[in-house]
């Protein structure tokens, strides 16, 4: 059968295509991106991925979104759309369709990837476990931590919010981070350092430090430049950012 897969974050809105045999998806078409930015509601950018494709969507939909899920309304993180699971059915017309937490869904595909589908980055280079926790965590507009928990008779997905723990600066670069961020949130979490935004507090920061003027950028142009070895205070905002990612991941 044919369903909509979603992935809704607090930047882009992406749509695809899926075809789905026996609860495994077999085959998954071009996603469209869309800017959430550039749309007032989850249905409108629906409704404009279905026009982009000129034919009548699936009745069944799969929607990621980076936000708890528990609730009827799902008030996303870094998001200004408010989705109302109750009115799912009526407004973008899915007779069948689930709602998961965004890291619960990359769990799922954790599950189901075969071991050979991962690289090994750093640390002793053993097997993935066979059974017990396996943590997922990554940056986006937000930071997204999922667990797995592999058991003999099958696994479990536990979907957190792990993104929002304090963020415990290492060294005097991160405590002037950290004193910087105060600035403009009350409580610092891991996921103002560790989320694509982070980056420009990063590189603002290592500015200051050296005592250098440097232009207004948003995190996409650091980004670009850190990895053209464009510019140098880019590159060490991005090695700064990586450390305090694998802090947070352990």
């Amino acid at each position: 059968m044919e369903i909509v897969a979603a992935d809704i974050g607090g930047t882009h809105a992406r749509f695809a295509i899926a075809e789905v045999e026996n609860g495994r998806v077999v085959s998954l078409g071009e996603p469209a991106t869309l800017k959430t930015a550039d749309h007032a509601s989850l249905q409108t950018a629906y409704q404009a991925f279905e026009a982009g494709l000129g034919r009548p969507l699936p009745r069944a939909l799969a929607i990621a979104v980076a936000s708890p899920v528990a609730n009827d309304v799902i008030r996303l993180t870094n998001n200004p759309w408010i989705i109302r699971k109750s009115l799912i059915t009526e407004r973008l017309k899915a007779d069948q369709w689930v709602v998961v937490n965004d890291f619960g869904a990359v769990g799922h595909a954790v599950a189901q990837v075969p071991s050979s589908d991962f690289i090994h980055l750093c640390g002793p280079d053993t097997p993935l476990p066979s059974e017990g926790i396996t943590t997922i965590c990554g940056p986006g507009t937000g930071l997204g931590v999922a667990q797995l928990l592999r058991r003999k008779d099958g696994y479990q997905v536990l979907e957190t919010e792990g993104g929002h723990m304090d963020f415990a600066p290492l060294d005097g670069i991160e405590d002037a981070l950290l004193k910087r961020l105060r600035k403009t949130f009350t409580r610092v979490s891991a996921e103002r350092v560790v989320a694509g935004p982070g980056i420009v507090a990063i590189y603002e920061t290592l500015a200051a430090l050296e005592g250098r003027a440097v232009p207004s950028h948003d995190d996409k142009t650091i980004w670009t430049e850190a990895i053209d070895g464009t510019d140098s205070i880019a590159l060490a905002a991005l090695d700064r950012f990586c450390l305090a990612l694998g802090a947070v991941a352990g």
